[in-house]
């Protein structure tokens, strides 16, 4: 623990919240519970309104990320972009068996969700770029991001250029984007429809920008809660 300017001996550190205690938040040491000191540091702040969350549903090399690059540039506001196959690159240690591969993948999708529902949460707003290539990660998400504040974008693309694009760019396995085809799209209704080998990232981040200026109601998002009875209505 570090006070002022030189180190201090940490071998037995003062309880934290007692008078003269000092704990390290953000920037640097706060002097806690002195006598006389603005308490303001202590609460915590106020979240008027929840976040708006756009997910960007698509298959790999669909096109999400460079859409969500667009919106990021372009959106009115702060915004935040929370994509899955950035939590899945933080992993690290010693290599999985494969029969513990899937049940890993799902702890991490799982997290990436409870992630992305406390940034709304706290009144942030953001862009998710996820597949939702299993049917379980839509139920999971419908119980935890508001209905109303979410916009779900279906990203689009014809199966020979997503197999074109996939073998372009490297950084994937072949075949995921047929693997997922069949299943990103399939559990129902959508916000918008964005087809990418039409329009390119500019064009579809405008027409998101568009649609949140003046968003109808009910969302997918709330008629998927009624479609499956399991998530709360």
């Amino acid at each position: 623990m570090r006070t002022g300017s030189g180190p201090v001996d940490t071998s037995g550190p003062p309880t934290p919240g007692a008078p003269g205690a000092s704990v390290v938040l953000g920037d640097g040491p706060v002097r806690a519970g002195a006598p006389g000191d603005d308490p303001a540091h202590a609460v915590v702040p106020p979240t008027p309104a929840g976040g708006t969350v756009v997910l960007l549903n698509g298959t790999s090399s669909s096109g999400k990320s460079s859409i969500a690059r667009e919106l990021m540039a372009t959106l009115e506001g702060s915004w935040f972009h929370l994509a899955v196959d950035a939590f899945h690159a933080m992993r690290g240690g010693s290599a999985l068996p494969e029969e513990e591969l899937q049940a890993e993948i799902d702890r991490t999708v799982k997290g990436f969700h409870r992630a992305v529902a406390g940034m709304a949460a706290a009144g942030n707003n953001v862009v998710v770029d996820h597949p939702l290539s299993r049917r379980w990660r839509l139920l999971d998400l419908l119980t935890l991001l508001v209905p109303q504040d979410t916009v779900l974008v279906a990203v689009r693309c014809p199966l020979p250029e997503l197999e074109r694009r996939e073998g372009a760019r490297g950084d994937r396995p072949q075949g995921l984007a047929a693997l997922q085809f069949p299943l990103v799209h399939a559990h129902g209704p959508h916000d918008l429809d964005l087809e990418t080998a039409e329009l390119d990232p500019g064009e579809c981040a405008r027409r998101i920008r568009e649609f949140l200026r003046d968003r109808p109601r009910p969302t997918a998002f709330e008629a998927l809660r009624h479609t499956y009875p399991q998530t709360p209505a």
